[in-house]
């Protein structure tokens, strides 16, 4: 069974302490009916004054200004302080302590003071009436100064529960961001390994299935193409799985420090594009300029856009296509150039394209700043181009191209 603790909103307990209050202020009003001056009628101020001191946690401003209200008309009556006057102090307290702005407890500590002069004219004794002011002075300023520090202790503490809200909330966005960005790495790395592999095992399975009666030696050869393919592909998807389990949260430019684990690099290149003339795309590749020494992701991005485009040329262009495969390297960028003719013999089943090639392509591009065009020949065939702009201070770790 559940105990409620809250009612109308707010705390029980706060409900309570606040029903005391203002049960004792009415007490003292009653109980002093008789003897007072003015009666029952200072005693009918006494319990309205009780009563808005309920709503003194919620509503601190109008409750101050009934109270202030009530004890002018006090005074005006020339009834004097009378032992319900407490109210005004705990009025004057929770303005303080509960108003929105502190304004509203400073024009209530301004009015308290007039009230103070007030009150000790009007209240009788043998000492002159400025000593009376001064002790009313001294206490109403005390329990001013009270609750202004109690205010600024209770604003300090909510302003410490709003800063640890906020890096909560801030912790959980960057968990989020991290999550997706390591889930689109992942992908990005799935479909470079897994679709490059199949497209090329898919076209030699074909050619193997139509060429087995005609050039049995070729179908072995294309069966071979498929065998080399996929255990390439398993080779670099136990390589991916190994860098994703011990990456740790510095970032894409990390490298493990396992030999196994390390990232492909332009020095297998050239065994990338050898297994593309393999599969039957005719290649010829040049480079220009002497290749520097580049940071490991970004030797990674040029590896990976010369996969997917000649993965998309064997998948569109055909067998038989010829790809010009061209890397410049200046001092300031590296430029990937990637074209096809679009004159190979068309797939018989073709791979079914997700579109997520380019895309690919232009997120590594962009986490380097780099720019990548893409789109057909006048003359046929298809164009990729990708610059990707050196680092003016290249990384420690860096693989020789």
């Amino acid at each position: 069974m559940t105990v409620r603790r809250t009612l109308f909103g707010r705390p029980l307990r706060g409900v309570a302490f606040d029903v005391a209050v203002s049960g004792v202020v009415a007490f003292v009003g009653v109980a002093s009916a008789v003897g007072q001056t003015g009666g029952w009628a200072a005693t009918g101020v006494g319990v309205g004054m009780a009563v808005a001191l309920l709503f003194r946690r919620t509503h601190p401003g109008a409750v101050t200004v009934v109270v202030a209200t009530l004890a002018l008309v006090q005074l005006i009556a020339r009834w004097g302080p009378l032992a319900f006057d407490v109210a005004v102090l705990i009025a004057l307290y929770s303005v303080v302590k509960y108003g929105r702005r502190l304004r509203d407890g400073v024009l209530a500590g301004a009015v308290a003071a007039v009230g103070v002069l007030l009150a000790a004219a009007q209240t009788p004794g043998v000492v002159v009436w400025w000593v009376t002011a001064l002790w009313y002075a001294l206490v109403t300023g005390a329990v001013w100064l009270v609750a202004l520090n109690v205010r600024t202790r209770r604003l300090y503490v909510l302003s410490l529960e709003e800063r640890a809200a906020t890096l909560e909330r801030e912790r959980e966005a960057e968990s989020r961001a991290a999550v997706a960005e390591e889930r689109t790495r992942i992908a990005r790395e799935l479909h470079d390994v897994v679709a490059h592999s199949m497209a090329v095992m898919i076209v030699q399975a074909d050619g193997a299935r139509f060429m087995l009666d005609r050039d049995p030696e070729q179908a072995r050869t294309a069966v071979k193409v498929v065998a080399d393919t996929g255990r390439s592909a398993l080779e670099e998807m136990r390589r991916l799985v190994g860098v994703l389990r011990d990456a740790g949260p510095s970032g894409a430019g990390v490298v493990a420090a396992d030999p196994e684990h390390r990232r492909l690099a332009l020095a297998e290149l050239p065994d990338l594009l050898a297994r593309f003339r393999d599969a039957g795309l005719r290649i010829r590749d040049a480079a220009t300029g002497q290749p520097p020494a580049l940071p490991p992701g970004l030797a990674l991005t040029v590896y990976r856009v010369v996969q997917e485009a000649l993965t998309n040329a064997l998948k569109h262009a055909g067998v038989g296509a010829t790809v010009d495969v061209t890397l410049t390297y200046t001092a300031e960028a590296v430029v990937v150039r990637v074209v096809d003719d679009g004159r190979g013999r068309p797939v018989v089943s073709p791979a079914p394209s997700g579109g997520h090639g380019l895309l690919g392509m232009r997120e590594r591009v962009a986490v380097y700043d780099g720019s990548l065009t893409a789109g057909t020949q006048p003359t046929g065939g298809w164009q990729v181009e990708v610059r990707l702009p050196l680092p003016s201070q290249p990384s420690a770790e860096v693989i020789a191209a």
